[in-house]
């Protein structure tokens, strides 16, 4: 166990990247040391950090704390022990083998090393299917700290999982671990996301003209995490349709899944199940069905909320899953996993 480490964070411009600065500098392990903030080598000079992000400002220092350009010379100066990317996948592709040359563990946000099916990363469009990038790709850990956790303590790169894959997996790994599920009749999981989980670059279909008022579905059949949930779930993509849509708020995601179990469960049975698959996991939150988990309740929180309702037959059920996009789904769950990196208690700074 590490009594503290250095960390750096690469992409702190994001809205991901500044939930991870603020958690960093509030996290108790680390008081004292605050994290290197890095923007892009091209910048050339420091630029304080609070102008960027004002809302971080506070009265032990921060407004002194600056984003300084990127160099591998800088994080070697610093003595950075975890390096965290909240960056494109193209420029984890390039960074994150370079730090782990360096002796320094990489969190990555991205997408970069998540997937580890040529068929699925596909989506990704990496021009980098090397030996070197294969090698990288067989290091990474998958950062669900509720399926992973132990392979995550001695990890050098761990790949921080999408948003979306979060809230649907956790929603529906107990069901599948235990066999339960009747993947001939398959899954349908509809799911919900807040703006933000597009990212911070404005786009046609981000603006407050088009997504005010409006709830829109996309990425039908093509959405990049829908690897990431054929992968962690052990399915084909026959038996499971997901569909994402942008909900007009800032934050948040909800997913309903729809499942049919091979045999008749009681409602017990299945709350027995959830309860025993996440006994020792301190951000997942079990709601019961006279009270659903719903958006408000997770939104600025590192929860994933799951309820489920299951049907008088005993074969169909409801689950439902709700998380904060930005936290458990980014930010809060790389903090996890730094956590358990150190040695640390799971939910250190995060509660």
């Amino acid at each position: 166990m590490a009594d503290s480490v250095q960390t750096a964070v690469l992409g702190v411009s994001g809205y991901a990247g500044m939930e991870l600065a603020r958690l960093l500098l509030h996290h108790p392990r680390l008081k004292g040391r605050a994290p290197v903030f890095l923007g892009r080598p091209e910048a050339g000079q420091d630029a304080p950090l609070t102008a960027l992000h004002p809302q971080l400002m506070d009265n032990n220092g921060s407004a002194l704390l600056m984003i300084e350009p990127f160099s591998w010379d800088l994080l070697k100066a610093r003595s950075v022990d975890v390096l965290f990317l909240a960056t494109p996948h193209e420029q984890s592709r390039e960074y994150a083998p370079v730090a782990l040359k360096h002796g320094i563990r990489v969190i990555d946000l991205s997408g970069a090393w998540r997937l580890t099916k040529s068929a699925n990363r596909a989506v990704y469009k990496f021009e980098d299917e090397s030996h070197m990038a294969l090698q990288v790709q067989a290091k990474a850990v998958y950062g669900s700290p509720e399926l992973h956790r132990e392979e995550i303590r001695i990890a050098e790169l761990v790949a921080n999982p999408g948003c979306y894959a979060t809230a649907v997996i956790l929603a529906l790994k107990p069901l599948l671990s235990a066999g339960w599920v009747d993947l001939d009749r398959g899954i349908v999981s509809d799911a919900k996301s807040g703006v933000s989980g597009a990212g911070k670059a404005p786009t046609s279909k981000t603006h407050y003209m088009y997504a005010a008022d409006n709830l829109s579905a996309y990425g039908v059949f093509a959405h990049r995490h829908t690897g990431e949930l054929l992968e962690q779930l052990a399915i084909d993509r026959s038996q499971i349709m997901f569909t994402p849509h942008l909900l007009p708020i800032p934050r948040g995601i909800l997913t309903t899944s729809y499942v049919a179990f091979r045999e008749k469960k009681s409602a017990d049975e299945v709350a027995s199940l959830y309860q025993s698959f996440y006994a020792d996991s301190p951000m997942v939150r079990l709601f019961g069905s006279e009270n659903l988990p719903q958006i408000q309740y997770s939104v600025r929180t590192n929860y994933c909320d799951i309820g489920f309702e299951l049907d008088s037959d005993g074969r169909r059920c409801v689950i439902v899953s709700c998380l904060d996009n930005l936290l458990k789904g980014a930010a809060g769950q790389a903090v996890e996993n730094m956590n358990l990196i150190c040695g640390w208690g799971e939910a250190e700074g995060l509660v």
